[in-house]
């Protein structure tokens, strides 16, 4: 019998917490500067594309971790 733990799924949760933070803060950043007349409109666009990218691994990563089950 064997008793190891999957030290994977832990660093996909881990890689997952980061993934969410990094984004939350790339929102807080976004909001903070689009309310700033004086910011380059371009860096804006840039981060939100940062932000998308972040969200579709998040979001590939959370399909990763749900088990496949059978209709």
């Amino acid at each position: 019998m064997s008793d190891k733990v999957d030290t994977e799924a832990f660093k996909e949760f881990a890689r997952l917490r980061e993934l969410r933070v990094n984004h939350r803060d790339l929102d807080y950043l976004i909001d903070k500067l689009s309310h700033d007349p004086m910011v380059d409109q371009l860096r804006i666009r840039r981060l939100k594309k940062r932000r998308l990218i972040l969200k579709d691994t998040i979001t590939r990563l959370e399909s990763a971790l749900i088990p496949d089950l059978d209709a």
